[in-house]
């Protein structure tokens, strides 16, 4: 599970069982649609999860959280 902030602020939240090869996909624009054109793209955060169905849980748990707590949880400021 991983968290990636984009050139815009925002904050994107995926799984992948090789975030370094799923972070180049993003990069060349082959990743999420909403990743393109939102360049550049930079991991802040990644999780080691022991099955696919607990990084889902993870991922959701995540997307549930507030933008704050989630900039928290990466150790980044707050934004504006």
């Amino acid at each position: 599970m991983y968290l990636l902030r984009c050139g815009d602020g925002t904050l994107y939240c995926g799984i992948a069982l090789d975030v370094e090869a799923r972070l180049a996909q993003h990069q060349a624009g082959k990743g999420a649609k909403y990743t393109r054109g939102r360049a550049p793209l930079e991991l802040v955060f990644q999780e080691v999860c022991a099955s696919k169905g607990e990084a889902l849980r993870r991922e959701r748990q995540l997307k549930r959280l507030r933008r704050a707590d989630k900039l928290r949880l990466c150790g980044l400021p707050p934004s504006r």
